[in-house]
């Protein structure tokens, strides 16, 4: 039996499942991709219940059964932007976080793990890896600095990701920044 809150059948996929606290949940892995100009690869989408909120995230998405967090974060770069790399091509775990954020009418968690790949003379992302609601609820791939960060109107997850910018162009210092629980609805009510 389900919880109103989470209802049996979702709108979010298979991989996303009914959590102890009862809203769906995945483990996830995201990519930082950075250029030798130091901008990141990001991807801007919105939510299909609500297509006024857009927002830029980095490029990634869930861990499959039997994947590990290389494997996943290698296989969503070539799904989401067409980008081919190997397992030497990642930095990282960089940071960790678990975001809690409203999306097809429910409130979800995501465990995330990011890595760091940089392409030195950059990439032309493509699109043809995306499923069905990829092309729904994704609206494009752009290179972005931290200062191009700081001045868009657009939400931006994780929230950090500017300064973390500033510091990941220069290169990963091994530190593993755990950001903890970030409630990514808190954006949208400063917004308001």
């Amino acid at each position: 039996m389900s919880s109103p809150e989470t209802p049996a059948s979702s709108s979010l996929g298979p991989d996303w499942v009914p959590g102890d606290d009862g809203r769906r949940h995945r483990r996830a892995a995201r990519v930082i991709v950075l250029d030798g100009a130091g901008r990141a690869l990001l991807v801007r989408g919105h939510d299909a219940d609500d297509p006024t909120r857009s927002w830029w995230f980095t490029v990634g998405g869930g861990i499959d059964a039997g994947e590990t967090e290389e494997q996943a974060a290698l296989r969503e770069l070539r799904e989401e932007a067409g980008l081919e790399l190997g397992p030497a091509d990642l930095e990282g775990p960089v940071m960790t976080r678990a975001g809690l954020f409203h999306f097809f009418a429910e409130t979800c968690r995501q465990d995330e793990v990011f890595f760091v790949a940089r392409v030195e003379d950059g990439h032309e992302p493509t699109d043809h890896g995306w499923t069905d609601v990829e092309r729904d609820v994704l609206d494009e791939m752009r290179w972005l600095s931290a200062d191009d960060l700081r001045a868009e109107t657009r939400e931006v997850f994780p929230r950090v990701l500017p300064d973390l910018l500033d510091h990941l162009v220069a290169g990963w210092d091994g530190v593993v920044r755990h950001l903890g629980e970030e409630n990514d609805d808190e954006a949208l009510e400063r917004r308001d």
